[in-house]
């Protein structure tokens, strides 16, 4: 996601709600380990050559000192507050970030870059990290924790930790639905619904090979109630949501759920679960009142 989608309401009922889910897997988390978008990343953009960062105020106003991190929040990420309900630590570094090594990831990192998506296309978008780099990355850091705990330990950490994905949002509104989009060209909605599953898909496993059991995967929100969509709507003299974009949003969802349940099957030993923040996201938009 974008800057102009976070907004911290928002991003704490996120967390909650993945909390609800992945509680149900274990209380045996010994570290956190994300990928994903804007919704996570807890820096890395800051590393990198593109116009997309956060790295100044007002973003991370009520994070410790006021200093702006690189979240693309006032304070916090999800993967932040989850990693504190596990008891692990109140904050998780991000992997680019040159004031940490491997002794902090050792209980927790995060590999996400914002604007980022499924598609390699997506992240080409605002030139930031793409979803194979975060893996590579993730590769990287097995290596560094084996030789930082030891061979068992370090198999140990990386099988019983906890993996959160958040992503897919990008993939649809800033590449198939973006300006001059060969996405558009190239496939249906339906069409690139079903390449994004099956690149999520593809990605899970590569996680399962590595050594991932538990994983929790978020689904998209409400897209066309986000801010910039709801911006660009007036541009045209639409007010509120592009319901087409929910619609998709609900579609991929459900196909997403259909996903996970064959991967719990295919993929013995594997505890996944589908995080989806769809309806009470959208509660929040129609029934501010309520919160």
């Amino acid at each position: 996601m974008t800057p102009f989608y976070s907004t911290i309401p928002w991003l704490l009922l996120v967390q909650l709600i993945i909390l609800q889910q992945v509680l149900q897997i274990t209380a045996e988390v010994p570290a956190i380990i994300i990928f994903g978008d804007s919704s996570v990343d807890t820096g890395n953009n800051n590393q990198l050559s593109t116009v997309l960062k956060s790295n100044f105020k007002p973003y991370g106003r009520d994070f410790n000192d006021g200093k702006p991190t690189g979240r693309f929040s006032n304070g916090r990420v999800p993967g932040d507050f989850i990693s504190e309900a596990f008891h692990i630590k109140p904050t998780v570094p991000a992997y680019l970030d040159p004031s940490y090594s491997i002794k902090d990831f050792a209980t927790g990192v995060c590999f996400a870059s914002a604007g980022t998506g499924y598609d390699n296309a997506t992240s080409d978008v605002l030139e930031v990290m793409p979803l194979w780099k975060e893996l590579e990355y993730y590769k990287e850091y097995q290596k560094k924790l084996r030789d930082y705990i030891g061979q068992e330990k370090g198999d140990e950490t990386l099988r019983e930790a906890l993996y959160l994905m958040s992503l897919g949002t990008n993939d649809f509104l800033e590449n198939y639905y973006g300006f001059n989009s060969k996405r558009s060209s190239q496939f249906t909605i339906n069409q690139y619904e079903d390449f994004i599953l099956g690149l999520a898909g593809d990605f899970v496993k590569d996680l399962y090979n590595l050594g991932a059991r538990k994983l929790s995967i978020g689904g998209l929100p409400p897209m066309g109630c986000l801010p910039l969509e709801r911006m660009r709507n007036g541009f045209v003299g639409i007010t509120g949501c592009n319901q087409e974009y929910n619609n998709v949003a609900t579609e991929f969802n459900t196909k997403l759920q259909g996903l996970v349940v064959n991967l719990n099957k295919e993929l013995v030993g594997a505890q996944i679960v589908h995080s989806n923040t769809y309806d009470i996201l959208l509660d929040i938009i129609h029934k501010p009142s309520k919160y």
